[in-house]
């Protein structure tokens, strides 16, 4: 361990996330016991696959823990601190920022974090992977910033060995059709047996509205060989990067459109809103009906390919214009929406919704829908199931509150378990642990309270650690 004298101590309770209760918390330390060193499986994520494909060290502190991280510097940002002096970059290029600088910014920031899931997570990082037991403050950060870069130098903290030490099994990526998937072909073709996956996000060729549409539209065309500007074409060149993705992994697809609309047009009706969307001036209306027809061409094309099927809706992304303006998607501006189900899902559920094959996993940052959407919604249709709680809700209390409100209606296993969803590769198994932790209190309380027996949860606790994400994602 890592002393600096006058420092306050990094102590993690074993006990973390358990209920003060005696008896639950002697129940929940016998179920997280029993999964704490299952494998990760991580179907859902946006870490680099260029970090494995070349397994080159990380650069320092900064670029590991504070520029991929939205968690971090949105916090840091709502107190006035600059993207660019914790260096993230911008449209214009890689932040100036020194990078000791932007760590000590961080360190004399970390009561900003409190009471987070950020500082839990981190907490994890610093005692259990990078060895240290005084906190991160102000007088620590050089200490800090020094020591991990030791670490980073080594060959013990290259991203394939971190990825082997954190026993993880699988781990997805997200790529759009217009990714040459060029790092998850040279992992393929080194010879590592780490499985890093990648995932089809087509969210750019299918939303007018995104900036690059028009852009992307022209890549798409090239990779797939298809004239994407014909509607059978561009269904077409779809199904030709599915299957390309297939090669390198995919086992899923993922759409994070504004909302949960869908549609089922006529063919005719299709294509002609096709050639409307095309247009330089598409109008909000055809651009929503267009995303909507697109979901339900998803479900059509994931009962022929397997491939199950992602939705995270109800997102107002990058909701700061300058931001956006100056930094580009993804940088902490998401803000959550009143999100609709059982109407917009209707006409795909009339579609496919008693399906046997197909599996359509509902996310939401809409927690009112809980109860009253997604979980009857999901505890009928056979193609539906919930997924973990996202972004906003990934922490403790919003775990605790999807378990206390689904599993009355859809029960545990029209959940799919736990995924991440980050771009911060240290924090993964931190994230995983807290997940298991806050399964096994909740679980606990059932047996406390003669509501389920011993025996029944600790089945339950290793089917939400382990079974349950694998058959979902079909891994």
């Amino acid at each position: 361990m890592l002393q600096t004298t006058g420092s306050k101590p990094l102590t993690l309770n074993p006990d973390r996330l358990f209920s003060s209760d005696p008896t639950q918390r002697a129940i929940a330390r016998e179920l997280y016991a029993s999964v704490k060193d299952y494998p990760i499986l991580s179907p859902h994520g946006h870490t680099d696959p260029a970090w494995f494909a070349t397994n080159e060290p990380f650069e320092s502190a900064t670029a590991l823990f504070l520029s991929p991280d939205h968690y971090i510097y949105r916090m840091l940002y709502s107190q006035g601190i600059d993207m660019d002096a914790v260096g993230v970059g911008s449209k214009a290029g890689p932040s100036g920022a020194d990078a000791r600088e932007a760590w000590r910014i961080f360190a004399r920031n970390q009561h900003l974090f409190r009471g987070t899931p950020t500082s839990m997570w981190m907490g994890h990082v610093f005692g259990e992977i990078m060895g240290f037991d005084v906190q991160l403050d102000a007088s620590t950060a050089d200490h800090y910033f020094d020591r991990i870069g030791e670490l980073l130098a080594s060959d013990a903290y290259r991203p394939r060995a971190l990825f082997e030490r954190f026993n993880i099994e699988l781990l997805a990526t997200t790529e759009s059709p217009t990714d040459t998937l060029e790092h998850h072909q040279a992992i393929k073709a080194s010879g590592w047996t780490g499985r890093v996956v990648t995932a089809y996000r087509p969210d750019p060729v299918i939303d007018p509205e995104h900036e690059d549409f028009h852009d992307k539209m022209k890549v798409f065309a090239e990779l797939s060989g298809e004239d994407v500007y014909n509607w059978q074409g561009y269904l077409r060149a779809h199904r030709i990067r599915r299957a390309f993705f297939a090669t390198m992994g995919a086992t899923s697809s993922d759409h994070g459109h504004p909302t949960a609309q869908t549609a089922n047009l006529s063919a005719a009706d299709a294509e002609a809103l096709f050639k409307r969307i095309l247009q330089p001036n598409v109008t909000p209306e055809d651009a929503e009906l267009f995303r909507a027809q697109m979901l339900t061409e998803m479900a059509r094309m994931s009962l022929d390919d397997g491939m199950t099927m992602q939705i995270h809706p109800g997102s107002f992304r990058n909701h700061n214009l300058k931001v956006f303006e100056k930094y580009g998607r993804d940088k902490g501006c998401d803000i959550p929406l009143p999100t609709n189900y059982v109407h917009a899902l209707k006409p795909l559920l009339d579609a496919y919704g008693n399906e046997k094959t197909l599996t359509v996993i509902l996310f939401t940052l809409d927690e009112t829908n809980y109860a009253r959407e997604l979980a009857p919604l999901a505890g009928h249709y056979p193609i539906l199931k919930l997924g973990p709680s996202w972004w906003f809700h990934d922490s403790p209390e919003g775990m605790m509150r999807f378990r206390e409100q689904v599993t009355e209606t859809a029960g545990f296993y029209n959940t799919v378990g736990f995924n991440d969803d980050t771009r911060a590769f240290l924090s993964i198994p931190a994230r995983h642990d807290v997940a298991r932790r806050v399964d096994s209190a909740f679980l606990a309380r059932l047996v406390a309270e003669h509501r389920i027996a011993l025996e029944d949860a600790a089945d339950t606790i290793k089917d939400l650690t382990y079974t349950l994400p694998k058959a979902a994602y079909k891994l």
